[in-house]
C-alpha cells in the first residue's frame, strides 16, 4: 500500500515540487502558512489541503518540508508531530543552520520520529522542471526512503552523511554559488565601464574557462536588466548568514562569502532585498561598491 505523503511549504520552490509529487505518486495532502495560495499553476488543485498542520502531521507518513528559515522549520515540527505518529519521517528541504539540523536530528528520534535535512540546489527552475539535485543527510535508511519518494523532483539525490551533513554541503554549494554570482556581476560590470558588447561577453566568456551556472542561467537576466528572482539578496544573505557562523565554528576561512554579504547587504539597505541576487551587477556597474 502506498505511503501517505504531506507536503509543507508551497513558495516558490515548495509548489512545483509539491505538483511533482502529485502527478508521480497520487493522493498528495498540503499545508502552507500563508492560506489561499493559489495551487492551479502546478497541478496542485487536486491536492488535499489540510486544515490544520497538526492534522497533516497526523496523517501522513511521510512529510516534506520546503521552508524558509531555521525558525520556521521549528514552527512547523511542532505543529506536526504535535500528532503524529512513531516513525513518522520528516524531510527538510529548507536551507537551514547545520547544527539547528543537528538537534533537529537528535530531537525527534527521542520522540520516536525519523528525520532526514535535505537542502536542494537548482533554483527555481530547476523546481519547475524537475531538476533539483539534493544534498541528504541522515541515517542511510532513512535517506533511502526519502530519496525514492522524492524521485519526481530530482536530477541528483545523494546521501553525504549523517544529520547535519545535508546542511553542511549546502553550505558548500552557496559558498561556490555566491563567489559565481560575485564572478559574472564583476565581468560584465567591468565589460560595461569598457564599452564592451555585454552580450557578446557573456557568449565569449561563459563558453570558455570563465563560464559557469551563473553565466548560462543569471548572464540573460543581467542584459535584461530583468531583477525579479529567481535567488533574491534576503533569501541569499540568510543562507551566507548560516555560512558564516558554521565558518566560525569549523575554524574554516570564507574571505569570499564575507565580501559577497557585504556587497548584497548595500543592495538590502538599498531596499532591494527582494530582488534577485544578480541585481549586484548594477551596483558595481554603476562603480559606488565602495
Amino acid at each position: 500500500m502506498a505511503k501517505r505523503i504531506g507536503f509543507v511549504g508551497l513558495g516558490t520552490m515548495g509548489a512545483p515540487m509539491a505538483g511533482h509529487l502529485l502527478r508521480e505518486h497520487g493522493p498528495l495532502t498540503v499545508w502552507n502558512r500563508t492560506r489561499g495560495r493559489a495551487l492551479g499553476p502546478w497541478g496542485l488543485e487536486n491536492a488535499i489541503v489540510a486544515p490544520e498542520i497538526a492534522t497533516l502531521g497526523a496523517e501522513c507518513e511521510i512529510v516534506f518540508l520546503c521552508v524558509n528559515r531555521t525558525e520556521d522549520v521549528r514552527e512547523c515540527l511542532d505543529g506536526l508531530t504535535s500528532g503524529a505518529r512513531p516513525g513518522t519521517l520528516f524531510v527538510d528541504h529548507s536551507t537551514i543552520a547545520p547544527s539547528a539540523a543537528e538537534a533537529m536530528h537528535a530531537e525527534l528520534a527521542a520522540k520516536g520520529f525519523r528525520f532526514v535535512d535535505a537542502p536542494v540546489t537548482g533554483g527555481s527552475m530547476g523546481a519547475q522542471k524537475g531538476q533539483l539535485t539534493i544534498f541528504c543527510g541522515g541515517s542511510p535508511s532513512d535517506v533511502s526512503e526519502a530519496i525514492e519518494t522524492m524521485q519526481p523532483y530530482t536530477k541528483r539525490a545523494e546521501r553525504v552523511g549523517g544529520p547535519g551533513a545535508g546542511q553542511r554541503m549546502k553550505m558548500a554549494n552557496q559558498i561556490a554559488v555566491a563567489g559565481s554570482v560575485l564572478a559574472l556581476c564583476e565581468c560584465l560590470a567591468f565589460a560595461s565601464h569598457a564599452g564592451l558588447d555585454l552580450v557578446q561577453a557573456r557568449e565569449m566568456i561563459g563558453g570558455g574557462a570563465g563560464g559557469s551556472w551563473s553565466f548560462e542561467n543569471y548572464g540573460p537576466k543581467i542584459l535584461a536588466r530583468d531583477w525579479t528572482p529567481g535567488f533574491s539578496v534576503k533569501n541569499q544573505r540568510k543562507d551566507l548568514a548560516y555560512c558564516l557562523a558554521d565558518a566560525a565554528t569549523l575554524g574554516a576561512a570564507v574571505p569570499g562569502v564575507e565580501l559577497v554579504d557585504s556587497l548584497l547587504a548595500r543592495l538590502e539597505e538599498a531596499g532591494r532585498g527582494e530582488e534577485t541576487t544578480v541585481a549586484l551587477f548594477e551596483l558595481l556597474a554603476s562603480g559606488r561598491e565602495s
